[in-house]
């Protein structure tokens, strides 16, 4: 089913940029409702525009139960669940937000996640504490929704989330509105028991009428029983996290161990604001005139300090506030302290020519953290 062009691009107008990139690369309708394959999702956080034209095709059930069938349990888990399932799974537009939550926290954040979504406290999150993740969303996303047409507003609630919502906010606050907050602030704000409970009452409403996904068949079995413990919580982020990392590496190696420093330097300003990024390549090739190359295990002891660079960024602030720019050792050192993770000599040699422009081999707070946390958020801070 090809979706007819003038209606796609009238119903863009009144979606905000994650919505619109989640349109524009699901592949897949069931019901009204758009979803991603695992490889949708994967070309989402890895490419800037989908490999295949625009098209959603039309699921039956018979389909889906299939493909629901065939999706492995939590403990047969890897860092290629994503590619080995491929086209056969389907990823919500709430599941496509909690993931690119998981692809930007540190590990340390697994743990204050999981107690999240475990409300009655039993160390088990069951499907109906999962659900709720679902409600939390969708409120939030009610706020962002851009003014106009209510019908074509309705219609693009319909296709995200299954369902017509109201337009009534359990999760508004006074005053909330006045500051932007992203989907993780928002949940971590979201945890008290009264809300949860109000929250729960309706999760059960719709888990009724929302189709199973594959997220929900990994995590709660095929029949919905069972119950997912932090251990298998926390080992399906950290592969996330590796797999996608990995696809990013080994789109650069060409089979090789390692990618070059330029190569390196194109992924990190993938995704951010920078304007001229010819001039910080350009920077890099004159000041490491031989290749030496960046392995896999420096490539992603970079995006975990990624994931930790807000206590990053208070360490930096603290020299900023000294007005003293910072070195490499003293670079090094703030990682380590603030983040826990230690990075090769080599790595922050490299990072530094790329990032240091005005070559006094100094990083200043404004060079380094704002392009950081444009890159970290894959374009969508």
């Amino acid at each position: 089913v090809t979706e007819n062009r003038s209606n796609l691009e009238d119903l863009h107008l009144y979606a905000t940029p994650r919505e619109q990139r989640f349109r524009r690369f699901a592949s897949l309708e069931f019901e009204g409702q758009l979803y991603m394959t695992p490889y949708d999702f994967i070309q989402a956080v890895t490419n800037d525009e989908p490999k295949r034209a625009k098209k959603w095709r039309s699921l039956s059930k018979q389909e889906l139960n299939q493909i629901l069938m065939e999706t492995p349990p939590v403990w047969k888990g890897s860092s290629k669940l994503f590619r080995n399932l491929n086209e056969k799974g389907v990823i919500s537009y709430t599941e496509y937000l909690f993931l690119l939550c998981i692809l930007t926290k540190p590990h340390a954040g697994f743990r204050i996640a999981f107690n999240m979504f475990d409300t009655d406290g039993n160390e088990m999150v069951d499907k109906k504490e999962f659900l709720v993740l679902q409600e939390i969303f969708r409120k939030k996303n009610e706020k962002r929704e851009r003014k106009g047409d209510e019908e074509k507003r309705a219609m693009l609630r319909l296709q995200l989330y299954g369902y017509h919502t109201s337009t009534n906010s359990v999760l508004k606050t006074e005053g909330e509105d006045l500051v932007p907050r992203s989907y993780w602030d928002t949940l971590r704000r979201s945890t008290s028991q009264a809300l949860f409970s109000d929250l729960a009452e309706r999760a059960d409403d719709i888990s009724s009428s929302l189709s199973d996904t594959t997220l929900l068949v990994h995590f709660f079995g095929k029949k919905g029983k069972a119950e997912l413990n932090f251990e298998d919580f926390y080992r399906f982020m950290d592969n996330l996290q590796t797999e996608v990392l990995e696809i990013e590496f080994l789109s650069y190696s060409n089979g090789m161990n390692t990618i070059s420093e330029e190569d390196f330097a194109h992924i990190l300003l993938r995704y951010t604001n920078v304007e001229n990024t010819s001039s910080y390549l350009e920077n890099m090739r004159c000041r490491i005139p031989e290749e030496k190359g960046i392995t896999f295990d420096e490539f992603r002891s970079f995006f975990q300090f990624l994931n930790n660079l807000e206590d990053f960024a208070i360490a930096m602030q603290m020299y900023n506030f000294a007005s003293r720019s910072i070195g490499q050792d003293e670079f090094k050192r703030a990682v380590y302290v603030a983040t826990g993770v230690k990075l090769s000599p080599h790595l922050v040699n490299t990072v530094f020519k790329i990032f240091d422009v005005d070559r006094d081999d100094q990083l200043s707070y404004k060079e380094f953290i704002g392009i950081m946390k444009d890159r970290l958020n894959r374009g969508f801070r």
